[in-house]
C-alpha cells in the first residue's frame, strides 16, 4: 500500500485542493512550533509566526512539482528545510535594519495556543504531559536559553523527525553525543518550566 503522504503529494501535484489542504494540515502544528522556536524573540517581535508559516506553505506548494517522494521522513525534512531558509532570511532582513521602524508593529500571532500546546508537548514530552496555556511563553524562553547545539538537536529529533544517525551526520557529532544533547536539553527545559522530563 502506498504511503498516505505519497498519495496526498501525488494528488496535490495534480491540483487537488483537498489534498493540498490535508497535506499541509497534517504538519501544520509542528511546522508552526518549528518556526516559532527557530525564529526566536527577535523575529517574533516583528512578524507573526502565522505569516511566516503561510509564506513557507506557499513556497512549498510552488516547489511541490519538483519534489520526489521517497518517504514521510524525507518529506518532513524537505518541508522544514523550506521553513529554515525562510526563518534565516527573516533574521538577516531584520538584523540588517531594512524595515522602516515607523511601520513596525508588534507581531500578533493567531490564537492557536492549543496547537502549540500539542506541538510543544510532542517536542519534549512524548507521554503528552500538558504544556499549560500560560506556560507557553515560559517554554519558549527556556528553549531560547538552551545552548545552540541542544536547540538544534531537539528540533531535528523531535520536530523534523530525523533519526540520531542523520542528526549526527548533519551536526558533525557522534550519535551518542546527539542523544546526550537531546536528553540534557529536554532536562534543562523541564527544570526551567517545572515539567517532568521524559526520556526516549
Amino acid at each position: 500500500m502506498s504511503d498516505p503522504s505519497e498519495i496526498l503529494i501525488a494528488r496535490a501535484r495534480e491540483g487537488d485542493q483537498h489534498a493540498i489542504a490535508d497535506l499541509l494540515t497534517k504538519h501544520l502544528s509542528s511546522l508552526r512550533a518549528f518556526v516559532r522556536l527557530k525564529a526566536g524573540a527577535l523575529v517574533r517581535r516583528k512578524e507573526g509566526d502565522d505569516d511566516i508559516v503561510q509564506s513557507v506553505c506557499r513556497e512549498v506548494l510552488a516547489d511541490l512539482p519538483r519534489f520526489r517522494f521517497t518517504g514521510e521522513a524525507e518529506f518532513r525534512h524537505w518541508l522544514f528545510t523550506h521553513a529554515l531558509h525562510k526563518v534565516h532570511n527573516k533574521h538577516r532582513h531584520h538584523r540588517a535594519g531594512r524595515r522602516d521602524v515607523a511601520r513596525e508593529v508588534a507581531a500578533a500571532s493567531g490564537d492557536d495556543s492549543d496547537g502549540l500546546q500539542h506541538a510543544y508537548a510532542t517536542l519534549c514530552t512524548p507521554s503528552r504531559h500538558a504544556v499549560a496555556r500560560e506556560d507557553l511563553a515560559a517554554f519558549e524562553a527556556a528553549f531560547a536559553n538552551l545552548a545552540e547545539d541542544r536547540r538544534e538537536a531537539i528540533l531535528l529529533r523531535r520536530v523534523v523527525g530525523l533519526d540520531y544517525a542523520a542528526i549526527a551526520e548533519k551536526l558533525g557529532k557522534t550519535e551518542g553525543a546527539v542523544r546526550n544533547l537531546v536528553y540534557r536539553g529536554i532536562a534543562e527545559i523541564a527544570m526551567r518550566t517545572q515539567q517532568p522530563p521524559d526520556q526516549e
